[in-house]
């Protein structure tokens, strides 16, 4: 099991920006691959963006393509979300998420066997 602690939320306008940081530890957790998720109120929680362990492989959901970024520092143990030209409905907790095996595009909150407490965003418009 691996322990996840999300950091860096806050208040920004439409149009900033603001890196999400995921904190990981247990022994493995720099061979896990990674996955930032978000929820609104009322909505479901929807895939944001995931890396492989070595960082080959990145994917992010069609609305947040060339403005946000996922990365990894696996000598940190960390994971970041970096996010610009923010938009208001991007307004929701941001949730850290890991798993034992490879990522793909498009994937479920049932892949993900770790998760965090979440990190709220809010975008004013």
């Amino acid at each position: 099991q691996v322990q996840l602690v999300e950091s860096g939320g806050g208040l920004v306008q439409a149009g900033g920006s603001l890196r999400l940081t995921c904190a990981a530890s247990g022994r493995t957790a720099s061979s896990y691959g990674m996955g930032w998720f978000r929820q609104a109120p009322g909505k479901e929680r929807e895939f944001v963006a995931a890396i492989s362990w070595r960082s080959i492989e990145r994917y992010y959901a069609d609305s947040v393509k060339g403005r946000f970024a996922i990365s990894r520092d696996n000598a940190k143990n960390t994971v970041y979300l970096q996010m610009n030209s923010l938009k208001a409905e991007g307004t929701a907790v941001y949730y850290c998420a890991a798993r034992a095996g490879g990522v793909w595009g498009s994937m479920n909150r049932a892949d993900f066997g770790s998760w965090g407490q979440g990190t709220q965003v809010t975008v004013s418009s």
